[in-house]
């Protein structure tokens, strides 16, 4: 998949072309599944309504985009493959929420989605906060909040981590950044909410107007 890995959506112009490029066309000429699965254990349903509705400051949903759609992950089990895998591959972009990113691997797992984005070549990943954490390898414990979690670790499908909303007082500070990455123990990057990270084909690119850090393995 082509990656857009956000603190907090498409905060700004830059991270905005990033989008456009990967998406090879106009975003009003793209068609989108909203994603808002790890928002229920932290955040619940009216965080989710939000999400899938624009009512928010952090811009995903909202940008104009020719259809959207919601792809409820608890749903698609009992749905069938033979039903949703085509909805996906349609599909030019996923928007995929914040909120648990544990729980929300739990849920790609569950659901086929983790197995299937291998194929999905020419698809647009756009993760907001533990929408683009569960793509890594690990998120460190003390972005875990659902309680079932067995440990830290997610899917892996990028070789680095994700420290998400530095400099959002009091708990995001680049001190805890530190310490973060030195328990993580692998290559990291600490992103603010005006930065993501652009994947392509395993070359990586932050997209930056703000703040970010990168911590070696």
């Amino acid at each position: 998949m082509k990656l857009l890995l956000t603190s907090a959506g498409v905060m700004n112009p830059s991270i905005r072309d990033a989008l456009v490029d990967l998406l090879g066309k106009p975003i009003a000429d793209s068609g989108a599944l909203c994603i808002p699965t790890a928002t229920y254990p932290m955040g619940g349903p009216a965080s989710a309504w939000r999400f899938i509705t624009g009512q928010t400051p952090l811009p995903m949903c909202d940008l104009g985009w020719k259809s959207l759609g919601v792809l409820e992950l608890t749903a698609l089990p009992s749905i069938g493959d033979e039903r949703w895998v085509s909805w996906v591959r349609e599909a030019d972009v996923m928007l995929v929420g914040g909120g648990d990113a544990t729980y929300l691997c739990h849920w790609m797992r569950q659901s086929g989605l983790a197995d299937l984005l291998p194929s999905l070549r020419d698809t647009v990943w756009v993760g907001l906060s533990a929408g683009s954490m569960v793509l890594t390898p690990r998120i460190g414990a003390d972005f875990v909040a659902w309680q079932s979690a067995p440990d830290d670790r997610t899917l892996g499908v990028v070789d680095f981590s994700i420290f998400p909303h530095l400099g959002l007082e009091p708990d995001n500070t680049m001190a805890g950044a530190e310490k973060w990455a030195a328990e993580i123990g692998g290559s990291a990057y600490a992103i603010d909410d005006q930065t993501a990270i652009k994947v392509v084909d395993g070359t990586v690119e932050v997209v930056s107007e703000g703040h970010w850090r990168q911590f070696p393995a």
